[in-house]
């Protein structure tokens, strides 16, 4: 899977994405550190192990930089940046009963104004699958020639 970049200087507002979810009775914030164990749970019983271990260094950096969806006192889900290199935008994914309303959006262009916001002018969004989504969203572009990229070599059980 390819990698993407994105222009965090030319990005969506971040306060309409809010509004959306707001007006659907979701909240887009940023996870705190007693939060963890039930992040990593829930990411764990709808995603994998690859991004259970990728989520936990995010809540390892300060400020912490996973973002989640959050309905009620539900999580829904969730979108992490600076958790596998440095500039990358990821792990991310929203339950399968929320998809379509607008929330991997929201927590996508969050994560990209928090990039901006800790100084980076670019992000790049690492292994990418829905590429139009990631370009018609933030204007993301392909990276030529970037798989396998930082995943290169990676272990996988056998």
């Amino acid at each position: 899977m390819t990698d993407m970049l994105v222009k965090l200087y030319a990005l969506p507002p971040l306060e309409a994405a809010l509004e959306r979810q707001a007006s659907q009775g979701i909240s887009i914030r940023r996870a705190i550190a007693p939060e963890k164990h039930l992040v990593l749970a829930w990411v764990r019983q709808h995603f994998s192990e690859f991004w259970v271990s990728e989520t936990d260094s995010a809540f390892a950096n300060r400020p912490v930089s996973c973002w989640l969806a959050v309905e009620g006192p539900a999580l829904i889900g969730f979108g992490c940046y600076d958790a596998t290199a440095k500039g990358f935008f990821g792990p991310t994914g929203v339950s399968e009963a929320a998809r379509g309303r607008g929330t991997g959006a929201a927590l996508l262009i969050a994560c990209l104004h928090d990039m901006r916001a800790q100084g980076y002018g670019y992000g790049i969004i690492g292994g990418v699958g829905p590429i139009e989504f990631y370009a018609r969203t933030v204007g993301a572009t392909v990276i030529d020639d970037s798989t396998p990229g930082v995943y290169a070599g990676m272990l996988r059980q056998v």
